[in-house]
């Protein structure tokens, strides 16, 4: 399936009592570009979300953006910190002693000193906390996909309409082509009966410089080119994955075949269906800059 290369995806879940949220959004670039953003004590888990990402998506520029909040299963203990705290409480002793101060020291007035409490944080399993983190990273890459899968599908459709359009502009090309030498010919031999009056026209040369004409306009090679590339378009698209680059190397097949054509074209009609012909090619050309 087509896929677009913008979208956004959200997971979240509690696991190890810890809640996990991950956001995904992506937009266009030539290369996947992950950048992970999360809190600077779990970067560790930086390079496992980098390789869950890349195993998932082939192009453009990814932010993953990761929360984890205070794990209800208790993340801290804290204790007093003895000698600080019996510090502080001589002190302010002497201090009360010293200039006969009213003793109101308490257990309030301590708390507020720095370093009087020790805060130990418990041991954290990495790796699980790794695996955690990716959990809910699949969750979130699953909404992303799910998402891109249905902007793909919109992609695909614009271009397979633009493409029969791309067909239809292509026949009407090969029908004109016999007609614009039909007209030459004729035109050729209005101006040889002007030139020479009553002269017999040599019908000879007549046919060679219709057939030479003729060699000169001929686009049946290119709109045969075109067809096929067509064909490749449809079978890229229904094959679906990270066609993006094979699309855009197609379409600027489908432009130097185009261009001969209008390089070829002799009369206005075919030149307004070679205008056609390049604008809905550009569209296309616009389209698949969105598909990975």
């Amino acid at each position: 399936m087509i896929k677009s290369m913008t979208g956004y995806g959200r997971g979240e879940a509690v696991l190890h009592g810890r809640p996990i949220t991950v956001e995904l959004r992506s937009v266009n670039n030539r290369y996947l570009d992950c950048t992970v953003k999360l809190p600077r004590i779990y970067v560790f888990a930086e390079d496992a979300i980098k390789r869950r990402v890349q195993a998932s998506i082939s192009r453009g520029k990814v932010d993953v953006f990761v929360t984890i909040g205070p794990s209800e299963e208790g993340d801290a203990r804290i204790s007093v910190n003895r000698p600080v705290a019996e510090g502080y409480l001589n002190a302010l002793r002497e201090l009360r002693d010293s200039y006969e101060l009213r003793d109101d020291i308490s257990v309030s007035l301590l708390s507020r000193f720095p370093d009087v409490f020790l805060v130990e944080k418990a041991t954290e399993d990495l790796e699980t906390v790794a695996a955690d983190i990716c959990t809910v990273l699949d969750l979130a890459l699953n909404d992303f996909n799910a998402m891109r899968v249905r902007e793909g599908e919109k992609l695909a459709q614009d271009v397979r309409n633009r493409a029969a359009t791309i067909a239809e502009l292509t026949g009407k090309v090969e029908e004109r082509a016999p007609g614009i030498v039909a007209d030459y010919r004729a035109r050729l031999e209005a101006k040889m009966q002007e030139v020479l009056q009553n002269t017999q026209l040599d019908e000879g040369r007549i046919l060679t410089e219709a057939a030479l004409f003729a060699d000169k306009v001929a686009v049946d090679e290119e709109t045969v080119r075109l067809r096929s590339h067509l064909s490749q378009l449809e079978h890229m698209l229904s094959e679906g994955g990270a066609v993006g680059r094979k699309l855009d190397f197609l379409i600027q097949e489908f432009n130097r075949e185009a261009n001969t054509i209008g390089s070829k074209c002799s009369d206005i009609e075919t030149a307004r269906y070679v205008v056609d012909l390049k604008g809905e090619i550009e569209k296309i050309r616009e389209q698949i800059q969105n598909i990975e």
